[in-house]
């Protein structure tokens, strides 16, 4: 062992006591280290840097962007709503598809987003259900990380394998090579957590107590009396009202008729716009009305007017709750509104939003709302676009926000995307199986298109990615480069070939998978990843054997981060929701561990011969 080689080991160990201890920051310690190597002389600033030139990089990157792409439209909130409808209140179904949808989500984007994701609906089926929330946090966990073991750009870990073949002159991984694999450890976890729930406490369900006391839309409805004065209305190619603008039908005061929210076909979607009175109305619009008025003979004035009235669902556009939201709002002393009435302050104009209601002292107003006198108190409650709504919160001068209600916290940005968003996925990944062009080029086309169908924007483009995981990888990357040139991975290969290279070549691979999850104890997948892949590849050399069995081997090692509440961020976001102790994930994570180790050993020689 020479003098360069214990210098790197021994910063090696350094790295992975800061990351043990969480101090300073994973991401912070990888750039520490990317600053120091090169002046120990065992490589120089361009290999320090190298990973900043990786495809692979950009690659993870753009796969956060296309995630942020099927949260912002609603797909993977819709697919949540699937699980409450079919599994109902049976617990072992639930757990099934909670694991099978989350796992197929999080073949396509990041483990820790899909997680987030469905921890506040995994709490909501445990409220309604009387489920303990402990019974399901750790399947929605187990199914995260396995969901890594399903494609080759589900996680990280499975991306740095794939690149270090390709450094080393083989050709990488295909887009479902981890496929074979995934789907029997997904099988075998499901029947696992069946039989192991009944060991993860029968505490009460967790309940969100801010959650709790938010009110909903059908109070309100039922508060404010609203139910039967909705109703929608489509223009024809036929109306007059085709070309006109709000103000100059003037509704409100004509015939009593609020409109609340406008839809619009947009190129091959629709979007909700908010009606102010320069709006000009088109042909095949859809208004959303508030009709107050009782006298009000809307058969009439469809007629008239060649309108055609659509059907609603739920009471209040409770069907329409992604588009059309509402809040509540109190008249402060402050505010210039004080005396004046709801048409006098031009309020949809002004704020986007209609006022269908109004409380004074506590007491809901019934009649036409548009000629009386706002007081210093009063409660309003208003309708519209969800945008609006939440903009209405820059006027606290005149208008104080009292309640949002529970259903605005699953309002998707773009909804309209979602049909958008599934068919650019299916793109993305078609281009990745059959090759048409580099995966990275594929991921970067299914971020633009993203763009132009208006599924993300930049701002939710850049925020979605997780820098500190780039960056983690990328101040990994030296420590590979460091050991390969100090002998340390030949050094690593002797030892480990030492130990068991006479052996039967499984043996060697459950060799591997121990060492690699034992070091994921300790430091992030990615990071053992980074260090294990090029010492596997040299013990497969050295054998004379295949490099693929031993390279999978790795990748599927560094997703069965099962044992503990810090091997993984997945697991680590479901400990406080699924009160959950850490020997809590000893119990159930190692004997699993070792469930995916058997599984592994066998059935990846038989998709990879040696």
């Amino acid at each position: 062992m020479n003098n360069e080689l214990i210098i790197v080991l021994s910063l090696l160990a350094a790295t992975i006591v800061m990351f043990a201890i969480n101090r300073p920051r994973m991401d912070a310690v990888a750039l520490i280290m990317m600053t120091v190597l090169p002046l120990t002389g065992v490589i120089d600033v361009s290999d320090a840097l190298v990973g900043l030139s990786d495809p692979n990089i950009v690659l993870i990157a753009a796969l956060f962007v296309i995630g942020e792409g099927l949260v912002r439209t609603g797909v993977a909130q819709k697919l949540g709503d699937l699980l409450i409808r079919r599994a109902g209140r049976n617990e072992a179904r639930l757990i099934f598809l909670l694991m099978v949808i989350v796992t197929g989500v999080g073949s396509f984007m990041s483990s820790t987003g899909v997680v987030a994701i469905f921890i506040p609906v995994v709490l909501r089926i445990a409220r309604n259900a009387r489920i303990p929330a402990s019974r399901l946090m750790m399947p929605l966990s187990v199914a995260a990380l396995i969901s890594g073991m399903m494609t080759l750009v589900a996680t990280a870990p499975n991306l740095v394998v794939h690149a270090q073949l390709v450094r080393d002159g083989y050709d990488g991984f295909s887009f479902f090579a981890f496929t074979p694999f995934g789907i029997p450890i997904l099988i075998l976890a499901i029947g696992y957590m069946l039989i192991v729930r009944r060991f993860l406490g029968a505490a009460a369900p967790a309940v969100d107590l801010a959650q709790a006391n938010r009110p909903h839309l059908s109070e309100w409805i039922d508060e404010y009396k609203l139910t039967s004065r909705e109703h929608r209305l489509r223009i024809s190619s036929q109306s007059s009202w085709i070309g006109k603008r709000l103000d100059e039908l003037d509704l409100r005061a004509s015939a009593g008729i609020n409109i609340i929210a406008i839809e619009r076909r947009k190129r091959l979607s629709s979007e909700i716009i908010e009606p102010i009175a320069q709006t000009e109305l088109e042909a095949g619009d859809v208004l959303f009305l508030d009709v107050r008025s009782a006298t009000v003979d809307l058969p009439d004035l469809c007629e008239r007017f060649a309108l055609r009235e659509l059907q609603l669902s739920g009471n209040y556009f409770a069907d329409h709750s992604q588009a059309i939201g509402m809040a509540e709002l109190m008249i402060p002393a402050t505010s210039s509104l004080i005396g004046k009435t709801v048409l006098d302050t031009r309020f949809r104009s002004e704020y986007g939003v209609t006022v269908v209601g109004l409380k004074r002292r506590q007491t809901a107003v019934e009649g036409d709302l548009l000629d009386k006198p706002l007081k210093l108190g009063d409660t309003l409650l208003v309708a519209g676009p969800w945008r609006a709504i939440k903009t209405i919160q820059d006027h606290k001068r005149d208008l104080i926000t009292l309640n949002m209600p529970a259903e605005s916290d699953d309002v998707v940005a773009a909804p309209s995307g979602a049909p958008f968003a599934i068919g650019i996925l299916a793109l993305v990944v078609g281009m990745m199986v059959t090759g048409v062009v580099e995966n990275v080029q594929a991921a970067l086309i299914g971020c633009l298109l993203l763009g132009l169908f208006r599924c993300v924007d930049m701002n939710s483009a850049y925020n979605s990615i997780h820098w500190q995981s780039l960056i983690l990888i990328v101040g990994m990357l030296p420590f590979s480069i460091a050991l390969q040139n100090t002998g340390g991975v030949d050094l690593a290969a002797d030892a480990l070939l030492d130990a068991v290279g006479n052996a039967d070549p499984r043996l060697v691979l459950a060799t591997i998978f121990v060492l690699t999850a034992i070091l994921g104890l300790f430091i992030s997948n990615t990071a053992t990843a980074v260090l294990m892949a090029p010492i596997a590849l040299a013990v497969a050399a050295e054998l004379g054997l295949s490099p693929y069995p031993f390279a999978m081997t790795v990748a599927l090692a560094a997703s069965a981060a099962f044992m503990t509440p810090v091997s993984s961020p997945v697991n680590t976001l479901v400990v406080a929701p699924g009160n959950y102790s850490f020997f809590d994930f000893v119990r159930i994570g190692v004997p699993f561990t070792v469930v995916v180790l058997i599984t592994t050993v066998i059935t990846v020689p038989l998709v990879f011969p040696f």
